[in-house]
């Protein structure tokens, strides 16, 4: 298929680049989102992709802090920019950079990454316990929740790592099952910190038993689920609990599409459309990335545009329009990622 071919398809690309894709049901009338050049206009964002990755560091915290692997700024750029310039011609305009803090979080290279391709990126703060709580500094396990959170507001205040840089929404991991002590304690701590912030909390998760725990935890501490992103949602195998989370106001992120995912999720959207849910909804690759201690970043990392030559496609085939479309990839993630605090009734 000619790239022009799936891009006429989608019609998405040429009212990305002209500004004439709609905003619906924003939070706040003038909803704003932080990128790492600084504010945008959350109708700015365009076409988005909500969940990816420019660089990964595997290594873990206490190898990290032993022995960090060097890389150069410009290897990185010179694999990923191509990349990126190519997603911006597709008509993508903003791409969320998911990478956890101490798992190759890179601010600096991001905001150069952001200038030269001309899309908008967005970074985190945070902290991700996933991986059997490998990627956690030791503070993590010692620290209230109070504590960890003014770790998190200090990022949003003043920069991350002594960069002009701030983050535009709390990513943090959990193992999947019920919450461990120190899972416990992030949660609370995210709901602190977005009461004093606004940003939005993504979160590495999968199965829904913690999923469910984490929104009763938020809701306890005065947080509304529309204030929260169940990442890899499609790791839960009962569909009826997105279904449960959607209507509850959480966002049902169904990402790593890959060409050998496409009708797992294409079903899984189907569902939520099926179910008047569909506002509820993110989707995204978890693709990416330049992989810090081997040669080039890894060789040939999974691909930024299965979006566009595998899912969208799809999409239409099982008869979705445009305007579904737009909902996915342009009015949701206008609404998830606003700066706005969510406060429970």
């Amino acid at each position: 298929m000619q790239r022009r071919d799936f891009l006429t398809g989608t019609a998405l690309t040429v009212a990305a680049a002209s500004g004439r894709l709609g905003l619906a049901a924003l939070p706040t009338p003038d909803p704003q989102v932080m990128t790492v050049t600084g504010w945008i206009p959350a109708q700015q964002m365009g076409l988005t992709l909500a969940h990816e990755h420019a660089l990964a560091n595997f290594a873990g915290y206490d190898a990290w802090a032993r022995r960090p692997h060097p890389y150069r700024t410009e290897d990185v750029i010179d694999v990923i920019l191509p990349r990126l310039i190519s997603l911006h011609r597709l008509g993508v305009r903003t791409f969320v950079d998911a990478t956890a803090t101490f798992l190759g979080r890179d601010p600096a290279l991001l905001a150069e990454l952001s200038r030269r391709s001309g899309l908008k990126i967005l970074t985190v703060t945070g902290n991700y316990a996933a991986f059997d709580n490998r990627f956690l500094p030791p503070w993590a396990f010692t620290d209230t929740p109070e504590q960890l959170a003014a770790r998190w507001v200090a990022e949003w205040d003043h920069g991350i790592e002594g960069t002009p840089v701030r983050p535009g929404f709390i990513k943090l991991g959990f193992n999947g099952g019920s919450l461990s002590p120190v899972e416990c304690n992030l949660i609370r701590a995210a709901a602190i910190a977005h009461l004093k912030t606004g940003l939005t909390i993504g979160a590495h998760t999968g199965p829904a038993l913690s999923a469910f725990e984490q929104l009763t935890e938020l809701e306890k501490a005065g947080v509304q689920p529309s204030a929260w992103i169940w990442i890899h949602a499609q790791n839960e195998k009962n569909p009826a609990r997105h279904i449960e989370a959607a209507r509850r106001g959480a966002w049902v992120e169904f990402d790593g599409i890959d060409p050998s995912t496409i009708d797992l999720h294409v079903g899984l959207v189907a569902r939520m459309r099926d179910a008047g849910l569909l506002d509820r909804v993110l989707i995204s690759q978890d693709a990416g990335w330049y992989a810090v201690g081997e040669p080039r970043g890894g060789g040939k990392p999974r691909s930024y545009e299965t979006m566009f030559t595998h899912f969208l496609p799809a999409l239409r085939a099982k008869g979705f329009g445009t305007a579904e479309i737009e909902t996915l990839l342009v009015r949701n993630p206008a609404r998830a990622f606003a700066v706005a605090v969510r406060r429970a009734s």
